[in-house]
């Protein structure tokens, strides 16, 4: 069976007449609306980029599972930032031409189809939704996947989507509440698919530890980097990996949106299963690739770096949104800051900002049209003209 319909209100062209009207400010536009990655990679990355270009995992066919140097880096990670040993719980790897297209094909990849249910957050990123009606599934929405009675009922539920930190929302899960999913999940027969593709921006004032790094070298900067908890966690998943799968994406953490690096890792029989297929259809990130997201996973330094510069922006989009008159607060975790429209519509609200030319996501894009989403992916100098016109609209009233 090929692809099924999908439909979604993720459509970019949408607020095209928003950015007209922001590109005629004085200042010009200030796009705060799609997550992009606006920073340089960093010189390590390139580096190790480079240094692969020529070597034969270029020029020849590369390993659809991951080079060995890969999959090390990604345990190492694993161990050193996120407090999980892959072998303890017997998981698998494979990376993925980015994180979209696993989310996409996850579905698909777990051979489900009519008749099978995916649970999925109510507000939530449009791909979760997509990749089930990919597939021929249904998707069944609650408002809070944590509630695990709100779907351990419901007849042919197949898989569980989990995204901590959320995407639009900044909601961080407890090890606790992900405990509760993986184990109703079992109850059923149904995988946990967590997206942790933000786990490393994890604003909480108290955050939950993964582990101490094993790694010597790395210590300063893999303690720096808090995460929030993951799935695979042997407190969570009580020892086996059995039925959850792992999303991580370098996109966000070392800006290489453009070089389509991420990984699943998790349920070893899932994730060989998965890799066979990936290999029949050519999903296999190029070699060089693989050698910059191996660096990107060891250069916990620059991560640290990058995390700061978010850090900064979302606390000064925070303070400025508040100050116009949001009801604006510093995510539990992720890149965005998500409030309540003003006017209680999000288009109302997108033409109001358009005029000071602003413009953010309508959150009516992700299942909630009362609220607004603005990215912190933007530059410095672009954050601050946001800053100074909100401030300036807000002192003129």
């Amino acid at each position: 069976m090929g692809f099924s319909q999908f439909s979604s209100p993720y459509d970019w062209s949408r607020i095209a007449d928003c950015k007209r009207v922001a590109a005629a400010h004085p200042g010009g536009m200030v796009d705060l609306s799609v997550g992009s990655p606006v920073d340089a990679v960093p010189l390590s990355v390139r580096g190790a980029l480079t240094a692969a270009s020529g070597e034969a995992n270029a020029y020849g066919y590369p390993a659809t599972a991951g080079t060995p140097e890969l999959r090390q880096a990604i345990a190492d990670w694993f161990r050193d930032v996120r407090g999980v040993d892959l072998g303890a719980i017997n998981a698998g790897v494979v990376p993925t031409v980015g994180s979209k297209e696993a989310v996409a094909l996850m579905a698909s990849l777990l051979r489900l189809g009519p008749g099978d249910v995916v649970v999925q957050p109510k507000v939530s990123y449009p791909t979760y939704e997509i990749g089930t009606q990919l597939a021929g599934a249904t998707v069944l929405k609650v408002d809070d996947v944590s509630d695990v009675d709100s779907w351990r009922g419901v007849p042919n539920v197949r898989a569980v989507w989990v995204n901590s930190p959320c995407n639009p929302t900044g909601e961080v899960l407890s090890a606790e509440w992900l405990a509760e999913i993986v184990a109703a999940a079992r109850q059923i027969g149904a995988v946990v698919l967590s997206d942790e593709c933000y786990a490393l921006l994890d604003w909480r004032g108290e955050r939950f530890r993964g582990g101490e790094p094993a790694g010597a070298g790395e210590a300063s900067a893999a303690r720096s980097l808090m995460s929030a908890p993951c799935a695979l966690n042997a407190q969570v998943c009580e020892g086996t990996a059995s039925g959850v799968l792992v999303l991580y994406s370098l996109s966000k953490q070392s800006n290489m949106a453009g070089y389509r690096a991420a990984f699943i890792a998790g349920d070893h029989a899932l994730v060989n299963r998965m890799t066979a297929y990936r290999k029949q259809i050519g999903q296999i990130v190029p070699g060089p690739v693989q050698a910059a997201m191996a660096m990107g996973l060891r250069d916990l330094d620059a991560v640290a770096e990058q995390r700061e510069r978010y850090r900064a922006r979302l606390a000064a989009l925070v303070e400025a949104l508040r100050a116009y008159g949001y009801d604006a607060a510093m995510p539990q975790g992720a890149l965005y800051v998500w409030t309540r429209a003003r006017s209680g519509d999000c288009w109302r609200d997108m033409d109001d900002l358009a005029r000071l030319g602003i413009v953010p996501s309508p959150g009516e894009f992700y299942g909630a049209p009362a609220y607004l989403r603005f990215s912190a992916t933007a530059g410095d100098d672009a954050v601050a003209a946001a800053v100074e016109r909100l401030g300036a609209a807000a002192a003129s009233r």
